[in-house]
Formats: C-alpha cells, sequence, structure tokens
C-alpha cells in the first residue's frame, strides 16, 4: 500500500468507462459521451491538489503505522499477522471488485470509502487486540485496491484533459500529474515517521511500571537481535521488544486517526469526474460480471506468468523490511524510538532514486537499471546472513536502509513502466495482476514473519529475487525477439 505505489512512473489505467467488456483504451470516450471533461487548468489543477493532499494525510498515519506494526506488537507475531491480514484481502479486493466499485459510485466516493476503511484501522490501536484487530484489517484490505485503482483512473483523466487545454502529449501530461503526486506522497513517510521517533521515547522512571527503559538489556538479550533473531524464540528480557506504554499507543493511535479523518475530509471536496456525473445510465448497470474476472484471464499471457515470480519479490522485500529488518536490526539492539528515523532514512532515499532512475533509464534503457536492482538487494541479503549488530556502528543501519530503499525505488519505478508497455493493450488487467501478485508477495513475507528465523528468511529473499530475475530477463529476451521480427 505506502511502498506499493513509489513510482512516478506509474502505469496508465485505461478508462474504466470504457463499455462492459472492452479492453483497448478510449482517448475520445470523454467526447463520444457527451462531456466536455474539465474545462479549465486552474479546475485540474486544484482537484490534483486535493486528491494529492488527501493521500498525503493518509499515508503520513498509515505508512509509519504499517512500518511499526510488526515492532510494536511483537508477542504472538500479531503485528505481522495483521499486515498478513491486510495484503491477503488486498489481493481479493484487486482480484474481485476494485474497478467494479469504481464504475459504480465513481472515484470520489470510491476513495471516501476506502478512507473510511483505513480510518477504522488506525482508531483500532486504541484496543489493540486480536479481535479489533483483525476485522479493521480486513476493512483496510477490501478498500485498498479502490483507492489506488481509483487515484491512478482520476489522475489519467486529469491528464487526458489537461493535454487537450495546454497542447502538450498526454505522456507529459501524466509524467507531470504523478510527479507531482508522488513527490508529496513520498513526503508523507518522513512526516508519519517523525511522530513515532518523538512518541516512543523511552522514559527513566521507575516509580512506574509501565514506562519501561530501553536500553537496560544485557548483552545475552542483544546478541539475539540481527541476524541470530527468531520471532518465535524472542526473548523478552530484552525490554526493546516489549509493546510501549498505553499512553504513547494512544497518543500514536490519536494522531494517526487525526491524520486520517483529516484525508477523509479534504477528500470531499475533489469534484467528481465530469464523465461520471454526465453519464446518463444507472451506475450500478455499468457493473460488468466480465470485469471480475478480466485479472484472472490476463494469465494466458506468457509474459505475465513469467513475471510473477519478480513481482511476488518486490512485495516480499518490501515486507521484509517493514516486519524483519525493522525488527530484528533495529527495535531489537537499539529500541522502538529508532524506527521511525530508520523508515525516514529509506522513504527519502526510495523517493530519490525513483525519480532518479526513472529518469536514467531513459538514457540508459530498463536492463542495466534491473540489473543494478538485483545486485543493491542481493548484495545486501548475503551482508545480512554474516553481520552481527553488535559489530555495527549506528550510521551502518541506516546506510543498509537506505540500499534497500534504493533498491525498492529501481524495481517499483521500473517494473510499473515495464508493465505498461508490456500490456498497454489490456492495462487495467495487467496492472490488477501486478498489484495482485505484488499483495501475494506481502502476505508471504507478513505470513511467516513470525514462524522462522530470520536467517532462513534472508535465503527464501534471496532464491525468489534469482527466479524472478530469470523470469524477467526471459521476458526481455521475448519482446527483444518480437522487436526483431517485427522489424524484418
Amino acid at each position: 500500500m505506502s511502498n506499493m505505489e513509489s513510482s512516478t512512473k506509474e502505469i496508465k489505467l485505461n478508462d474504466l468507462e470504457d463499455e462492459p467488456g472492452t479492453n483497448e483504451t478510449k482517448e475520445t470516450n470523454t467526447d463520444e459521451e457527451g462531456s466536455m471533461g474539465f474545462t479549465s487548468i486552474n479546475e485540474i489543477w486544484r482537484n490534483v491538489i486535493i486528491l494529492t493532499a488527501s493521500f498525503l494525510f493518509l499515508f503520513t498515519a498509515f505508512a509509519s503505522l504499517q512500518q511499526l506494526q510488526p515492532s510494536l506488537f511483537v508477542e504472538d507475531g500479531m503485528g505481522a499477522i495483521v499486515l498478513a491480514v491486510v495484503y491477503g484481502f488486498f489481493f481479493l479486493s484487486t482480484l474481485l471488485f476494485s474497478a467494479s466499485l469504481i464504475a459504480a459510485v465513481g472515484c470520489k466516493w470510491s476513495l471516501a470509502i476506502a478512507i473510511t476503511c483505513y480510518t477504522g484501522f488506525m482508531a483500532a490501536h486504541f484496543y489493540a487486540t486480536w479481535g479489533l484487530f483483525v476485522p479493521a484489517a480486513v476493512f483496510v484490505g477490501l478498500g485498498a485496491a479502490p483507492l489506488w485503482v481509483a487515484k491512478a483512473h482520476y489522475l489519467n483523466l486529469a491528464a487526458h484533459d489537461y493535454s487537450k487545454l495546454k497542447g502538450i502529449t498526454e505522456d507529459a501530461a501524466a509524467s507531470l500529474f504523478f510527479g507531482f503526486f508522488f513527490f508529496f506522497f513520498q513526503s508523507s513517510s518522513i512526516w508519519g515517521n517523525i511522530i513515532p521517533s518523538q512518541v516512543l521515547i523511552p522514559v527513566a522512571d521507575n516509580s512506574s511500571p509501565e514506562i519501561l527503559s530501553y536500553t537496560s538489556n544485557n548483552q545475552d538479550s542483544l546478541a539475539q537481535c540481527g541476524r541470530n533473531f527468531c520471532p518465535q524464540y524472542a526473548d523478552f528480557n530484552n525490554t526493546n521488544l516489549l509493546q510501549p506504554p498505553k499512553s504513547q499507543l494512544y497518543m500514536l493511535a490519536g494522531i494517526y486517526t487525526s491524520s486520517a479523518c483529516i484525508a477523509f475530509i479534504v477528500v470531499l471536496f475533489l469534484q467528481q469526474l465530469p464523465s461520471e456525473v454526465n453519464r446518463k445510465s444507472s451506475c450500478w448497470n455499468r457493473l460488468d460480471p466480465k470485469e471480475l474476472f478480466s485479472t484472472l484471464r490476463h494469465l494466458k499471457d506468457r509474459r505475465q506468468l513469467l513475471l510473477i515470480p519478480i513481482t511476488i519479490y518486490v512485495g516480499m522485500e518490501q515486507g521484509f523490511f517493514i516486519s524483519d529488518y525493522l525488527q530484528a536490526y533495529i527495535t531489537c539492539p537499539l529500541g522502538k524510538q529508532w524506527v521511525g528515523y530508520v523508515a525516514i532514512c529509506y522513504g527519502v532515499v526510495d523517493a530519490i532514486s525513483a525519480a532518479f532512475f526513472g529518469k536514467l533509464a531513459q538514457f540508459t534503457g530498463r536492463v542495466p537499471i534491473m540489473v543494478l536492482g538485483l545486485l543493491s538487494h542481493l548484495s545486501l541479503a548475503v551482508a545480512l546472513l554474516y553481520v552481527n549488530t553488535s559489530d555495527l556502528k549506528t550510521y551502518v543501519y541506516f546506510m543498509i536502509a537506505g540500499f534497500w530503499g534504493m533498491g525498492d525505488a529501481i524495481w517499483s519505478t521500473n517494473f510499473s513502466a515495464f508493465y505498461g508497455v508490456l500490456f498497454k493493450e489490456n492495462s487495467k488487467a495487467g496492472f490488477a495482476n501486478f498489484r495482485m501478485w505484488q499483495a501475494v508477495g506481502s502476505i508471504l513475507s507478513f505470513g511467516y514473519q513470525s514462524k522462522l528465523c530470520l536467517l532462513v528468511k534472508v535465503y527464501i529473499l534471496i532464491g525468489m529475487l534469482i527466479v524472478g530475475f530469470v523470469g524477467y530477463i526471459a521476458v526481455e529476451v521475448l519482446e527483444k525477439r518480437k522487436s526483431i521480427t517485427t522489424s524484418q
């Protein structure tokens, strides 16, 4: 969900207003329906800013809370399992009804419904129990796919109208709007992670049993961090792994829930797309049962099948950073108050790298950038197999997070663009498959987080990276042969 959208080269979705069963892009669909679309540049920018501001407030809360979840609730693996539930239902939402919901109620109200689901998840942290967390996670998962698809659809149609009004290409307009959106969206990782860094500060006060000293750990406890960390055998004599005082949890929940409420209020000012307002037929009549299975039908394309392993890896590596690196290498040896600072480093490098490598790929081509992504994550994974936390200086934790963010930016940026190039004739189904298989990777990563030791998870990650990259290269070869055959 936050790291799942880290590219200014996001795939352009086909217009969800296409006639049922039609996958081809129709640049003139709004005109065909008697709608002129947005009528002024100021109108377009106003709505793009409102949409961006809403996401900024929402993910200032959710992205930070997602990264904290495994570290806040270590016992019984509740934090990671709850995230696995989120991504499990995100998978179902992507597969079954995200496009249909948007066709039924439009982008604006799909966004409002989804934000409400996220707000409930934030509020659940006031009473962090299985019985409340799991239902809240289900609703977040169901709302996540419509949220992201509606956002992409809205920006794409805004870019379409903007390009006509300004006399520029639609690609240039889309790059402008997605670049603007992601510049502010990625900054949510900074604002969101400043909050726990200030709230979760340990207080040395022996008068209250709730106040913990995160530094009162012996060497035996700290030796079980890093490469030796096993969540199922976690040493709770290490106070870094204990749940923070309730007063701190309440403060976090209050701040994050308030931020999500502001996001909901902001999105209410978003203008409905003119094509949705002027559509004469009943919105429910626009539901097409064929849409529910278009994602599965797309799997007939062998290129999609070859890309499944590397797409799963993208979800796994993001889940690994959130649930394993931050827990085993940051929370365990340093304390929860450091999680926010390290996550800020990761987010900043991720955002800068997404913009930099997206631009660089125009000059070097896609493959060299992908090879750099392979080498960065492969070398970091191998290093995690051997380094001990007792041997590391604090700045090294930040360096590892930064380089991991660089690799993630390469995968997210280039694979979003690659899916768009490969499946431009059926981009809705291609984009849905990208999100769906990425969600599978997150489900796996969060699902086994509390059951396997860190070393085992690193080996799994390395294996999936190698297998996935081989599949990606196979697709590149197929496309190269296709282009040669076409040119002859």
